[in-house]
């Protein structure tokens, strides 16, 4: 058992700081190959922070542990729009001052809202074929949006966060993204492995054990990312990047776990529709300007909780 808890921390560590590399890396390269700031804000930074969920599901599926890769999914999904999102309000108040943002916010949302229609029908290969053809859509819609609005805060934030306006050392990025990756790839697979050992060993379902311990893992990067951004006053690119990594999870993780699992998960229909309803009230309070307060961040935070207490 102890190995087993030494496996899920050490997955949880490397995911942590291998992904904060593998985002500052990857925002750098992209900003030297002269994507403009605001495609790096919503894009680049976005896809970033969605791989390690993307890993977990390749990783999880390949293993045989389907059902805790969908649970993973909808776990990250849920914690990064209340515990994470909440933590960052806790800091300092959010507030959107994004154009941009708020229609990343509204393809987010849809994208969460497709994968949790298919997920509640059950995954398979003709669900990943959908999902996999919103992606390419969302992005190629995304990078639209970013390349005609190249003055956004988003953009503004990302080249404050990353300084991409200071000289960089090309090929120190490039061995601190390819790094990153190789520390994501590690990690992902001591936290499966640990994760899918314990549910073994303590008769824990799977489900459980990824919308947990995995999603929690999953979760860290973009804590330790928001907690970063806060302290340059990027609210607005905390914000984008969480709902990024989000529409990601949705449609390339979901996409991914449906070539791997073949019949409806057993998670908690209450859980995967709390996902859509949760990601919906997001959008809609940054649809109507309120700035995201303690008390609102504190609810956030006790919905997390309360989750996790249905979870059980």
């Amino acid at each position: 058992m102890l190995l087993l808890i030494a496996e899920i921390v050490a997955g949880w560590t490397m995911l942590a700081f291998a992904a904060d590399q593998l985002l500052v890396g990857s925002g750098r390269l992209a900003g030297r190959l002269g994507l403009r700031p605001a495609v790096v804000g919503v894009l680049v930074i976005a896809c970033a922070a969605g791989t390690p969920e993307v890993i977990v599901a390749a990783t999880s599926g390949l293993r045989g542990h389907g059902e805790l890769a969908t649970a993973a999914l909808v776990g990250s999904n849920l914690v990064n729009v209340t515990l994470v999102l909440g933590v960052g309000g806790l800091m300092a108040g959010l507030a959107v001052r994004s154009w941009l943002l708020q229609r990343e916010a509204l393809l987010s949302v849809a994208a969460v809202t497709v994968f949790a229609i298919l997920l509640l029908h059950g995954l398979g290969l003709g669900a990943s074929i959908p999902l996999a053809a919103a992606l390419a859509g969302a992005l190629a819609l995304l990078h639209h949006l970013a390349r005609s609005a190249p003055a956004d805060e988003v953009g503004i934030q990302a080249t404050r966060y990353l300084r991409t306006d200071a000289p960089q050392r090309p090929g120190r990025e490039v061995m601190r993204t390819l790094l990153g990756l190789a520390g994501v790839l590690s990690g992902a697979q001591l936290l499966v492995l640990g994760a899918s050992g314990f549910s073994a060993r303590t008769g824990a379902s799977a489900d459980l054990a990824g919308f947990t311990l995995v999603a929690f893992g999953l979760a860290l990067p973009d804590l330790l990312f928001t907690l970063r951004a806060q302290r340059y006053d990027g609210g607005d690119l905390v914000i984008a990047t969480l709902l990024g990594a989000n529409l990601i999870t949705s449609l390339a993780g979901g996409a991914i776990a449906a070539l791997s699992t073949p019949q409806a998960p057993t998670l908690a229909p209450t859980l995967i529709i709390a996902m859509v309803a949760v990601s919906g009230t997001t959008w809609l309070l940054l649809a109507a300007g309120t700035p995201l307060g303690r008390p609102q961040s504190a609810i956030l935070v006790m919905a997390y909780a309360l989750l996790l207490l249905l979870s059980i």
